[in-house]
């Protein structure tokens, strides 16, 4: 099957003046419960530069890669260029220091390419890995063999590979979920169908498993609330913060704004979120590639910036959404050049 790769980078033109329980585990992560705004660390020296941290990304094999090594799961083929080289190039020119790479739908459960790169870059990259929700329950030894012999940070929760019919609160979901928090990973949530799909299961989850860390990818995909139904969903996020292991990405901006690239209108999301969350449960993330034909990689960085100007965030407050936040949750992570 021919695969067309699309390679498009837009550059960023923009005027601103704005950029300024843990348990016993192999991992760490750490959450506050009552920050809402952070402000500058209490330190008598000044800090190091602050890294930038990607927190959602996607890499996938080349076609040559795919056919000599790491093949595409069938139907999954992808049509945008995901490679490792190119995303090196593009974090290069963007200054981004390191990245959570988030297993790709095109290697399914086939973990073995992520695997490879976290090796071959063990402190430029962490790895979270997909959740496999098959009914016989294999998929929890996987997900423990993923975290104590790879070394994966985080792990996915898709929804749309639960059996049909079934939930993530299902027997088998609830037990990958309970094993994450035990073993110190963050559970992320793609809510692509509306986040009113998945509320109830995400509120119950985060209720019966407080150790478990939740990072809700993409800003549980709301966009500004413009009717009644989308404001109550809207206003359920929000109240989410009330579960102090629960964190947003300020990721993939095309997907929730309803405007063109610079995405004005989720100056609106980054507020109240930041209101409700805290600067220091908010992280940003491109969602690599598909930002590429977007704005490009880069620009997709540097517009966070720009949004942050419009309201006047404070520095120190964008510091964590760009790095500090992701690196404080992984703890340990991304401290070598």
């Amino acid at each position: 099957m021919a695969v067309a790769l699309v390679r498009v980078t837009k550059p960023l033109i923009i005027s601103s003046t704005s950029l300024s329980n843990t348990r016993s585990s192999p991992f760490t992560f750490r959450y506050r419960s009552s920050t809402k705004m952070s402000g500058t660390p209490s330190t008598t020296t000044s800090p190091p530069p602050h890294k930038i941290i990607d927190s959602h990304l996607h890499i996938w094999a080349s076609p040559q890669q795919a056919a000599n090594e790491y093949p595409y799961c069938p139907g999954n083929e992808p049509t945008l260029l995901g490679s490792l080289d190119f995303l090196l190039e593009c974090m290069e020119e963007a200054g981004v220091d390191g990245a959570l790479i988030v297993q790709p739908i095109n290697h399914k459960f086939d973990h073995s390419l992520i695997t490879s790169v976290l090796k071959k870059y063990p402190s430029k990259f962490l790895g979270c890995c997909l959740a496999n929700p098959a009914e016989d329950g294999s998929g929890i030894k996987q997900l423990e063999d993923l975290i104590l012999k790879d070394g994966y940070r985080a792990v996915r929760f898709n929804p749309y590979l639960w059996p049909s019919g079934q939930k993530m609160t299902n027997k088998v979901g609830k037990a990958m979920f309970s094993k994450a928090g035990e073993l110190g990973v963050p559970v992320g949530i793609m809510c692509m169908k509306g986040l009113d799909l998945h509320i109830s299961e995400i509120e119950e989850l985060c209720s019966e498993f407080p150790s478990t860390v939740v990072l809700l990818d993409h800003v549980a995909f709301c966009k500004p609330p413009i009717t009644d139904e989308e404001r109550v969903i809207y206003s359920r996020l929000l109240k989410l913060s009330n579960f102090p292991q629960v964190y947003v990405k300020f990721s993939a901006l095309f997907r929730v704004s309803r405007e063109p690239f610079p995405y004005e209108d989720t100056c609106l999301l980054l507020s109240e979120i930041l209101s409700s969350y805290g600067a220091n449960r908010v992280m940003w993330g491109s969602d690599f590639p598909y930002i590429v034909p977007e704005c490009g990689y880069k620009g997709g960085k540097d517009v966070v910036a720009y949004v942050a100007g419009k309201l006047r965030l404070q520095s120190s407050d964008l510091e964590w959404i760009m790095g500090r936040s992701a690196i404080d949750l992984f703890a340990g992570s991304w401290i070598a050049s």
